[in-house]
């Protein structure tokens, strides 16, 4: 634990232009990061080719990603603890492409605690700043900061082992800010935690950025981390970006099939279907279902006969426990198809209702009360206004 402390601190460290009040304002600005053409490979694999990324000052961007897509190793050659084999890494504007991780103006904060175990919270909370020769004063006040940010005024005298999980994290985020660093780079920090202490956490680093206004890039699995935390969110698949955006835009104009799909629990609903093309209006076809997409804002005019992919998000399936009195006519309540309910999960507020259309499972996300059984027929609708569709072939937005 001890190497990995003596590695975040070498990379996080300021130069010794931190011993002045003057600097050390300096030091809190926050700073925008320019990837261009980056390409990482590690030993003959290539984990990351030809990737560009903005991450404009005071931002929080996010980069979400199933495990081996590249987010940690990105993150790590920002940091400078991976060297990369092509493009180029700036922050605030200076080129860092080739730079000590300790001359960079960034804090790293890891999913292990990386704590000094013999060490109290204050001394863990300083020990960057006491090895660089920052006067005590100036220590003094930043380590009372953070100490007052995190809620861990009670706790300085205390060691690593006297910790909870969710203290220890707080302290790890605690030794990043008292560096008042221009960058602070989070690698999975909350994977540790129950779900319960996540939760809180996710609450307190959401209110830190605000406090300091300072620019975050933050790696995750975790869809709900990236949503909730996230001004941007960069999500990714073989070291690829697929999709940068507000979280708004991603969930409800994903650019693909992968992040249809890896965003939203349950994941987004999928049909087949072609494009029907008739007195200018726009319908989506398949076996069983006639859908108008007229309104819809494709990217580029609508083929006849297109074999396209219809997705529409479980809380856009709306489902009439009462309408199902058509059941055999494929007919519901007007403009309704019925089917048949396969499972029912009760979520607490809300329950997840899948149904079984012909063979096709389709969940729906409902917040009424209405009474529904396992083994009975509904009738549903999908909202026209909020469905995306893809292209078969590729898995492109249309």
């Amino acid at each position: 634990m001890a190497n990995i402390a003596n590695t975040i601190d070498a990379a996080a460290v300021p130069g010794a232009s931190a011993d002045t009040d003057a600097d050390a304002a300096a030091l809190t600005h926050p700073a925008n990061v320019a990837i261009r053409n980056l390409t990482i490979r590690l030993g003959s694999n290539t984990v990351i080719e030809n990737l560009d990324l903005d991450v404009l000052a005071g931002e929080f961007v996010v980069l979400l990603g199933p495990s081996g897509c590249g987010k940690s190793t990105l993150l790590h050659g920002i940091a400078g603890l991976i060297d990369v084999s092509d493009g180029s890494i700036e922050i605030a504007g200076e080129d860092m492409t080739w730079a000590d991780p300790k001359d960079r103006r960034i804090a790293l904060v890891f999913q292990s605690y990386a704590l000094y175990p013999t060490m109290s919270v204050e001394r863990n909370l300083s020990f960057a700043l006491r090895i660089n020769g920052t006067p005590k004063a100036e220590i003094a006040r930043r380590v009372a900061r953070a100490s007052e940010m995190l809620q861990l005024g009670s706790l300085l005298e205390r060691k690593p082992a006297q910790l909870s999980g969710g203290q220890r994290q707080r302290v790890a985020i605690g030794r990043a800010i008292v560096r008042e660093a221009d960058v602070f780079l989070f690698d999975e920090p909350l994977s540790n935690l129950d779900a319960k202490l996540r939760t809180e956490l996710r609450r307190e680093l959401k209110q830190l950025h605000r406090r300091l206004g300072a620019t975050m890039i933050y790696v995750t699995h975790d869809q709900v981390e990236a949503m909730t935390l996230a001004t941007r969110m960069a999500v990714m698949r073989g070291g690829v970006i697929q999709q940068f955006g507000t979280p708004a835009e991603v969930y409800t104009r994903p650019n693909n099939l992968f992040v249809a799909t890896f965003l939203g629990s349950p994941a987004m609903n999928l049909l087949k279907g072609t494009l029907e093309l008739r007195d200018g209006a726009v319908h989506f076809r398949s076996a069983h279902l006639r859908l108008d997409v007229s309104a819809y804002a494709f990217k580029a005019a609508p083929a006849q006969g297109l074999p396209c992919v219809l997705g529409v998000r479980a809380e856009d399936v709306r489902v009439d426990a009462n309408g199902g009195a058509g059941a055999g006519t494929g007919a519901g309540t007007s403009g309704a198809e019925c089917a048949k309910v396969s499972l029912m999960e009760p979520m607490g507020n809300h329950r997840v209702i899948w149904l079984d259309y012909h063979g096709e499972q389709i969940a729906s996300i409902d917040q009424t009360r209405t009474p529904v059984a396992e083994g009975g027929t509904v009738a549903f609708s999908l909202d026209a206004a909020h469905v995306s569709l893809f292209d078969e072939a590729g898995g492109a937005r249309l």
